[in-house]
């Protein structure tokens, strides 16, 4: 029997950088029957992505003209960015050299952007690719079941303190996001420990344990106000549990229906083993 092609119809493209998500994210399209094409970023992607696809290829971060080359010659008109890219790479000494943008990258990064903040990037990308008709799809759409559900999910919860930080923490969160700075912020006595900027979230955690030496701070990681669905969803897993414990946090407070968690059943067993209170609260 001659093999079946697929039709563009049910083909998707995966732009994957670090971490877990881009499997989830593979795994989910092809169990909806998509015949999956990934461009694994280089320096970000974990290379056993490479069997979660149909088709697989490495490009660099910057180089934006061979991610839409790849997408067309496989007739995809579908794709979705997954996992996370550490922005701060862009302001080392001698980035340019380093990292080498094509024309399409460079025009995008050097003549159509006002600032450089995560939405002003992305948004200008997904442009990009509409241009070459080829949409941003939502990133969650091939795990909503992964998406963080409403409630206090370990065993321990939280103290009367602890809800007073995680109020404190949620609204000065939420400006943040607004703002397009960062999604999460650590806080202990209602006093702000640390903010996440462009160096993400781990390096956040690290900055707050060294301040707090005696532990028992909250982080608290949200979606923005208007949080666009199709890239930067805030993600949580056993990693940051373990980052979080090993910097002395007590408490993780996610946002209900707008966080993705990693492996939700092992996170939430590592918290509790670690004496970690996992909140996830409904968006106000």
């Amino acid at each position: 029997m001659d093999a079946v092609t697929p039709s563009s119809s049910n083909k998707l493209g995966i732009i994957a950088g670090a971490g877990q998500f881009p499997f989830m994210v593979a795994d989910g399209a092809r169990r909806a029957g998509c015949h999956v094409t990934i461009v694994g970023l280089k320096g970000f992607a974990d290379p056993t992505i490479a069997s979660h696809a149909d088709n697989f290829r490495w490009a660099g971060m910057t180089k934006m003209g061979r991610w839409l080359r790849i997408f067309k010659r496989q007739q995809i008109h579908s794709v979705i960015l997954a996992g996370s890219v550490t922005k701060s790479t862009m302001y080392g000494r001698f980035r340019l050299l380093r990292l080498l943008p094509d024309f399409t990258a460079a025009r995008i990064w050097f003549l159509r952007l006002k600032d450089k903040r995560n939405d002003a990037v992305l948004s200008a990308v997904a442009d990009e690719f509409a241009r070459h008709g080829i949409i941003m799809e939502e990133c969650v759409k091939y795990c909503e079941d992964d998406m963080a559900p409403e409630g206090i999910l370990t065993h321990g919860k939280p103290s009367d303190a602890q809800v007073r930080d995680a109020d404190f923490g949620w609204k000065i969160a939420k400006e943040m996001g607004r703002l397009d700075i960062g999604q999460s912020i650590a806080v202990k006595e209602t006093e702000v420990v640390a903010v996440e900027a462009i160096e993400g979230t781990d390096r956040m955690i690290e900055r707050a344990g060294a301040l707090v030496r005696n532990g028992a701070w909250t982080m608290v990681k949200v979606a923005k106000p208007n949080q666009d669905m199709r890239f930067d969803v805030p993600t949580v897993g056993p990693d940051t549990i373990a980052n979080l414990a090993r910097h002395g946090a007590k408490m993780l407070v996610i946002e209900a229906g707008k966080t993705v968690i990693v492996e939700r059943e092992k996170t939430i067993a590592d918290a509790d083993s670690a004496g970690i209170v996992l909140i996830s609260r409904p968006a106000k």
